[in-house]
């Protein structure tokens, strides 16, 4: 046996899983835990009101003396404002943090050093977050921009092809590998499609991906629970192919897809991605076991982005479910606070983005413009922590939504979510489906 190839293939296939659960997955625990705490139970404050964040670190459930920390508080993706180190003599110590006088975040970041190890963690909190604003502009032509998009869109023929993927099938549910023409012809949508196998009329939930390139195996749990569900990939490739594959992708050709084409709003990467969602809809509205009138959409990050989109421009969605989403008032940089991911014009990126060209391309995309249009009942889910999608960004699309809305906080979580988050959302979607 080659146990050098073996191991390849091993490691190949851990980095791949771990790129498919990294926007969900809780974080490993750790042997020693930095606590950071706000000292109000919600972390919510009022503008202009003093937040105290209170510095703990535990070994073995009990607090460790004498240990060093560095800490730094400032606006979430700003650089800080106080930048200090203390001794935790007791193994816990509460410091004042100031304030803020508009809406916003304000976050502290604690890094304690253990034997020359670093163990970080983090408390942000937030000041009138419902009264947060977006920074995009509305563009007077966004309406007909989509429109157009989507009529274009639909007179390419889908030529759906599904190959049974036999393997995968339960005794409830078969599975397929779906391709859809997308975008134009000769381009294709992949995706892995459940459907219960038992005679009759079901409701369709459709599963958007965050960010990265991957495989998909489906969602035959809640096709066991008697929906079609689809999840779709973005890349135009298909969806059961070798993880390494996927590797090869996301380091070579596929590596900083989010910016490509920005400078011109008919090409840039995501119109085939958003109009691509709406023939993802076509055609499960297609299927002969489809209901006929429950749709919903949902995922997380980039998928909580796809989600409020598609929502947004696809009448026949009845509800959706979103986390910690995208593509959110991304301009927020250049307004002196966090934007959201890409962040594409963070101090990193706006020397390559901070063009005439580029700026009239984001607000055609901007998920926050979209929000301004949903008209479906939502569930929303986020925590403050998160450092990737910016609390501040979200609710710029957040308190955008006119629409029946439902916000499930789960404070101390980053860009990832608890079971019992999930759980939460998915008894929504499934309520929501089957109420009908």
């Amino acid at each position: 046996m080659n146990y050098n190839k073996s191991f390849k293939k091993l490691v190949v296939l851990l980095l791949a899983l771990t790129s498919m659960n990294v926007l969900f997955a809780q974080p490993i625990e750790r042997f020693i835990k930095v606590v950071v705490a706000a000292d109000h139970s919600d972390w919510t404050y009022k503008k202009g009101e003093k937040v105290k964040f209170t510095i703990s670190v535990y070994k073995n459930g009990n607090l460790l003396n004498d240990v060093k920390v560095r800490y730094e508080i400032g606006l979430e993706k700003q650089d800080p404002i106080k930048k200090d180190s203390l001794i935790l003599s007791i193994g816990t110590q509460t410091i004042d943090a100031g304030t803020i006088n508009e809406p916003g975040f304000l976050r502290c970041i604690v890094v304690a050093v253990i034997e020359n190890k670093e163990y970080r963690n983090l408390s942000t909190a937030a000041f009138d977050p419902l009264q947060i604003v977006p920074t995009v502009e509305n563009p007077k032509d966004f309406n007909e921009f989509w429109q157009n998009a989507i009529l274009e869109n639909a007179k390419i023929p889908m030529d759906a092809k599904m190959t049974l993927m036999p393997d995968k099938c339960t005794e409830k549910v078969n599975v397929y590998h779906l391709s859809l023409q997308n975008y134009r012809i000769g381009t294709r949508l992949y995706g892995i499609l459940c459907v219960p196998k038992k005679e009759g009329k079901y409701p369709a939930l459709l599963q958007v991906p965050g960010a990265g390139v991957r495989a998909y195996s489906g969602d035959i749990a809640n096709a066991e629970k008697g929906i079609i569900t689809l999840q779709i990939g973005i890349h135009g490739i298909p969806v059961n192919m070798d993880p390494s594959v996927y590797l090869d992708l996301a380091s070579g050709v596929l590596n900083g897809y989010p910016t490509y084409n920005l400078d011109n709003r008919d090409r840039f990467f995501y119109k085939r991605v958003y109009v691509g969602c709406i023939r993802a809809n076509d055609f499960l509205t297609s299927l002969p076991q489809f209901d006929g009138i429950n749709l919903a959409v949902t995922g997380g990050s980039q998928g909580g982005a796809l989600s409020i989109v598609t929502a947004a421009l696809d009448s026949r969605v009845k509800c959706l479910g979103v986390y910690y989403p995208a593509l959110c008032d991304v301009t927020g940089y250049l307004k002196s606070r966090a934007g959201g991911w890409p962040h594409y014009f963070d101090k990193y990126n706006k020397q390559f983005n901070d063009t005439k060209e580029k700026l009239q391309t984001v607000p055609y995309y901007d998920v926050v413009n979209f929000a301004k249009r949903i008209k479906v009942p939502g569930f929303y889910s986020w925590g403050y922590n998160d450092e990737v999608c910016p609390p501040t960004s979200m609710y710029s699309a957040y308190n955008s939504i006119v629409a029946t809305k439902e916000l499930f906080l789960a404070l101390e979580t980053g860009h990832w979510s608890y079971p019992e988050q999930n759980e939460k959302m998915n008894n929504w979607l499934l309520a929501k489906l089957k109420s009908n």
